[in-house]
């Protein structure tokens, strides 16, 4: 397929060339374009758009049609309209779920970190090619941006989390905004260390929807399908949501405690089926305390940040909302496959990084986390936390919504894994799927068709190690011992089978060791 495009300088010059120079030129670009063979038209109604939407540090039950009490009627509608994953997987961290996701490849044979450039062709640069118009906004967390990556236009964060409130310096009248350090940012081919937003009402969930919505717009007449992903921050930390949304929330938490949330949580993913069978709830983690031991006057604390939490993602599913709502107004709901999931579990850090003591989650000074116990409560009913590759962090609530082509209200067995998304994006637009990517197509199991996975499926982070082989899961923490689990009896990693069978823990475990020794192709 060949790609024309004109900059400013071109287009320049283009002006001044004589008209007759111009007749011959076009004559020859006439006859090279008829030389090269033609691709399945990108107006094929084959052809659907494509929107990915991943929330950032997210647990696996904290949106309503997954067992939360958070309220999210824009993600609940479209799992009403869709399909469920019982088991889906991301890499545990948000770094190595991204360069997995976007080349559908193990993380380790492309890269993962922050300045790395991905040695495999994006999913961007897939679907252009393909035909596709690719958007994106949110959070990218590698080295080269997503322009430099076939995306025709973004907007967002290239690092790896942000002030939500100004991701930047300070603003005049207003004092430097907490964070780790300063950021990076861009904007289509502009780099920006830092990004000061102008606006005061700035917030970087509203900025990456109003983003996407602006090019849903400037590309609604396009005859050629869209590809758009869509990669939150929210609920990552640190925990900022404005006044109004906090209070929707406040006391709720400290009503019921986290032990009691687990619970209700998992009450309810029963009564939604969306926890495979023989599934019971995990203990409390054994290092937490229980709710009833906290002081009284602790609590408040502790019910601010969990509320802070549940607004982050209030307000994520209302933009969400607000993307669906355009495509509905584009005329384009029919044709448009919608997928969301999270980049990993919920995360464990229980840090007050704010620059001015007591400041709020709507203050630009305040930077709190969700903390390990309310962490080990939005993965219900799973063990652990991000960056473990245990249930708690890997697993992901996954929907996926076509209309008149997924079952409404549909949920599978199917496990699924991000690997598969390339894999799945490429199917859809009707393209060759390369063999050495490690997933498959979901498209058969969208469509409610028996499908069979390729394993093992494989993790590496930090010091954990994981394999998992259909039911069989091996896991261990680098220099100790390989824990072994049945994951059709056990989905919640509650009994270790390791020393009731040392054969198979040693044949998975030179499965992984073999795995991770080989170079990329």
């Amino acid at each position: 397929m060949l790609l024309f495009t004109v900059d400013r300088s071109t287009a320049g010059r283009w002006r001044s060339v004589r008209p007759l120079r111009c007749l011959i030129w076009i004559a020859l670009f006439g006859l090279f374009v008829s030389a090269v063979p033609v691709t399945l038209s990108a107006a094929d109604p084959e052809r659907p758009n494509i929107v990915l939407i991943m929330a950032d540090d997210m647990g696996f039950s904290d949106i309503g049609c997954y067992g939360g009490e958070i309220e999210t009627p824009h993600l609940d509608r479209l799992a009403r309209g869709g399909l469920r994953f019982r088991t889906f997987y991301n890499n545990a961290k948000c770094e190595h779920t991204r360069a997995s996701i976007l080349t559908g490849r193990w993380w380790h044979h492309v890269g993962a970190s922050p300045t790395v450039h991905y040695s495999d062709a994006t999913f961007g640069e897939r679907m252009r090619e393909a035909g596709y118009r690719t958007l994106m906004t949110g959070k990218w967390h590698a080295g080269q941006t997503p322009f430099e990556r076939g995306f025709d236009r973004y907007y967002g964060l290239t690092d790896g989390c942000c002030n939500f409130w100004n991701p930047g310096h300070a603003r005049d009248g207003e004092p430097e905004p907490a964070k780790k350090r300063v950021r990076r940012w861009a904007i289509d081919d502009q780099e920006f260390l830092p990004f000061t937003p102008e606006s005061k009402g700035f917030y970087t969930t509203d900025a990456f929807t109003d983003h996407a919505i602006g090019y849903l717009d400037q590309y609604q007449d396009e005859s050629k399908p869209f590809l758009l992903y869509l990669a939150y921050t929210a609920p990552h930390y640190p925990m900022h949501a404005s006044k109004e949304d906090v209070a929707k929330y406040r006391g709720k938490y400290k009503a019921i405690g986290w032990d009691d949330l687990r619970v209700q949580r998992f009450k309810k993913q029963q009564s939604l089926g969306v926890l495979p069978a023989n599934a019971t709830l995990s203990p409390r983690d054994a290092q937490l305390p229980a709710w009833d031991s906290i002081p009284a006057e602790q609590r408040d604390h502790w019910d601010l940040r969990m509320a802070t939490y549940a607004a982050m993602i209030d307000r994520l599913d209302r933009n969400i909302g607000r993307v669906l709502a355009k495509i509905d107004e584009l005329g384009e709901a029919e044709n448009t496959v919608v997928f969301f999931l999270s980049d990993n579990g919920a995360c464990e850090d229980s840090a007050d990084r704010s620059t001015v003591e007591g400041a709020m989650p709507w203050e630009v000074t305040s930077y709190l986390t969700q903390g390990r116990v309310w962490a080990n409560a939005s993965n219900t009913p799973y063990r652990k936390y991000k960056t473990t590759d245990y249930e708690g962090g890997t697993r992901t609530p996954m929907i996926a919504y076509w209309p008149g082509k997924i079952q409404a209200g549909s949920v599978t067995d199917h496990v699924g894994h991000l690997v598969d998304f390339t894999p799945t994006m490429l199917d859809l637009a009707n393209v060759e799927v390369p063999d050495r990517l490690a997933g498959h197509s979901l498209v058969p199991t969208l469509h409610g068709e028996a499908s069979e996975r390729p394993w093992p499926l494989f993790w590496q982070f930090g010091k954990y190690q994981a394999i998992r082989d259909r039911d069989w899961k091996c896991i261990r923490r680098v220099n100790g011992d390989w824990e072994l689990y049945d994951l059709q009896s056990d989905p919640t990693e509650t009994v270790n089978r390791a020393t009731e069978k040392p054969e198979l823990v040693e044949q998975m475990a030179a499965a992984w060791e073999a795995w991770w020794a080989t170079k990329p192709q």
